[in-house]
């Protein structure tokens, strides 16, 4: 089975990122092989969408399980219609959040976890009000 994993870093030792479209990179584990392959997350810096581009990303590296610490709507969807479960966890290191998967402890979300375009920006304050 092929797990993907969000990542602050790209290392099995990095904490996990909770936000899925805008992680920086995607740890990739094959439990039959317990080896580690990191792919970087190229949507994470799209202007908009990263979620759906992130998840289309996912899907095409063929994952079973995408273990993250927040989904929104449309990549969720995406997500689900490819087949994809999508488990949650947070403040845990990427080997941290594939051992608590196979002990059983992490729970399948059935729907998104964060609002529609949760992730984006930092507040920086280009709105057009005055």
């Amino acid at each position: 089975m092929k797990i993907c994993i969000t990542s602050k870093g790209n290392e099995p030792d990095f904490d996990i990122e909770p936000r899925f479209g805008r992680a920086p990179y995607f740890i990739i584990t094959n439990t039959e092989t317990g080896e580690f392959e990191t792919k970087e997350n190229t949507a994470a810096g799209a202007t908009g969408g990263a979620g759906i581009q992130a998840a289309q990303d996912v899907a095409k590296m063929q994952a079973d399980v995408l273990i993250t610490g927040n989904v929104g709507p449309n990549a969720y969807e995406v997500l689900s219609t490819a087949g994809i479960e999508v488990v949650t966890t947070s403040g845990v290191s990427v080997k941290e959040a594939v051992e608590q998967y196979n002990k059983g402890t992490l729970e399948k979300v059935s729907g998104p976890t964060a609002k529609a375009h949760a992730g984006m920006g930092r507040g920086q304050g280009r709105g057009g009000r005055k």
